[in-house]
């Protein structure tokens, strides 16, 4: 009797083991690549099985073996690669069509209605994550919030809140009649001045959820200030926002045009300087001495000529275009030459949300090989991001963002205009 009870237990366990095996095969992707683009060592792989479970990679070869119960997503006939990422964005909303009407009559709650749409645009083209810089409201705390608990699709965010300026400057409303006023809650606005009220402000913004601090060097292009590219705040007001956020473990982005106010951003220690339109030797040089990245939006210009007359912007924001725009290519020319960090950034909101990809192009012609361009949006700009452990690149424990093109972005980067496929965290969202 006991020995045909231990039988029975015995065949009892072998079944048990083998469901269960069937079950965690059942869990695991296997995703087949004829091309996969290894970022990490900037060349091009054949034939390869990446093994994904729940959210993460967790085998990458040529020679694995799939399970027998795995889901099998053959894309043996298309070019693999991380999903992208974009270092500067502004995904909560964009231009309307009423320059005035979107100042003056517009709320968050109007942004916030809205915002979604950008996001999932903004992962069907192929962007998984991005850095938001920038937002009215906290609305991109509350976006970034909605998709981490699966509420609603789009990238992983990482967001800076509100913009911080000094008064008058690119983070100001200017322009205007002085008489006009804005009840904004305290902190709201982004604008500060002196140490203290700037390191007030950081604190403001790590309180209400900010991954990173994005603060304005310098003058600007789209805003109704006299200067594109002056200083805007004193090396010690700089000097007090980058010490202040990393005392909260947060790295800081610089809106900065202006070749003064870039190297005052870079001696203070920040982690990007944002735009770099007019920067100059010495600011290269120092930009390399310190590691600093350069976020370049250098496709911008082709839309902000074309559309934003139609769009009612005033003449003085466009003159300001027309002022930096080739300059900002040949300079970001310069800087990729001189071995300057680069990290892949549009300002996706001053041109619509989906169109990420479009920059490409512009990399390579002023300057990056295809590989260099799409090194800068994942394996660089995730080391920008601080997230290069779990993204960036197609490697076992990392998160399972994937995407798939027709035709290799290593013959046409332009290819990277319309992603086929679309992975993020093990779900795919576009196939």
């Amino acid at each position: 009797m006991r020995k045909i009870i231990l039988i029975v237990v015995g065949v009892f366990a072998l079944v048990f083991a083998k469901a269960q095996t069937q079950n965690l095969d059942a869990t695991i992707t296997a995703i087949k690549a004829g091309k996969l683009i290894d970022v990490e060592n900037g060349k091009t792989l054949v034939n390869q099985i990446i093994l994904v479970s729940h959210d993460s990679i967790i085998a990458v070869g040529s020679n694995l073996s799939i399970p027998k119960n795995a889901n099998v997503i053959d894309l043996s006939s298309y070019t693999v690669l991380p999903g992208l990422i974009d270092c500067h964005t502004h995904i909560t909303g964009q231009p309307g069509g009423d320059y005035y009407a979107d100042i003056f009559r517009k709320t968050p709650v109007d942004v916030a209605i809205t915002a979604h749409i950008y996001a999932k645009r903004t992962l069907q083209a192929g962007f998984t994550t991005v850095r938001d810089l920038g937002s009215a409201g906290l609305v991109d705390i509350a976006l970034r919030n909605a998709i981490n608990n699966g509420d609603v699709e789009g990238p992983t965010i990482y967001a800076a809140t509100v913009f911080i300026g000094s008064t008058g400057s690119h983070g100001d409303l200017n322009g205007f009649s002085p008489y006009i006023k804005f009840n904004m809650p305290k902190g709201m606005s982004g604008v500060a001045n002196g140490v203290e009220g700037v390191r007030e402000q950081v604190r403001f913004n790590v309180k209400n959820g900010a991954d990173v601090i994005k603060f304005g060097a310098s003058a600007g292009v789209l805003s109704e200030e006299e200067s594109v590219g002056a200083p805007q705040y004193t090396q010690e007001e700089m000097n007090a926002i980058v010490s202040e956020a990393k005392m909260w473990g947060r790295k800081t982005a610089a809106h900065a045009h202006g070749a003064e106010a870039i190297k005052m951003a870079v001696k203070a220690g920040v982690a990007s300087v944002e735009h770099g339109s007019l920067v100059d030797a010495e600011g290269i040089a120092l930009m390399k001495e310190h590691g600093t990245y350069l976020v370049s939006d250098v496709y911008d210009d082709e839309y902000i000529l074309a559309e934003y007359s139609k769009l009612g912007f005033p003449d003085k924001i466009i003159n300001k275009e027309k002022l930096v725009g080739r300059l900002q290519r040949e300079n970001f020319q310069k800087a990729v030459e001189a071995g300057v960090k680069i990290a892949f950034g549009t300002d996706a909101g001053v041109y619509p949300h989906g169109w990420n990809g479009k920059q490409f192009k512009w990399m390579t012609r002023f300057g990056l090989s295809p590989m260099g361009a799409i090194q800068a949006a994942t394996i660089n700009a995730a080391d920008l991001i601080g997230i290069k452990e779990k993204a960036g690149s197609i490697s076992k424990g990392k998160r399972a963002d994937i995407i798939a093109v027709k035709i290799n972005p290593l013959d046409d980067v332009s290819s990277l205009e319309n992603v086929n496929f679309v992975m993020k965290g093990g779900v795919v969202y576009k196939k």
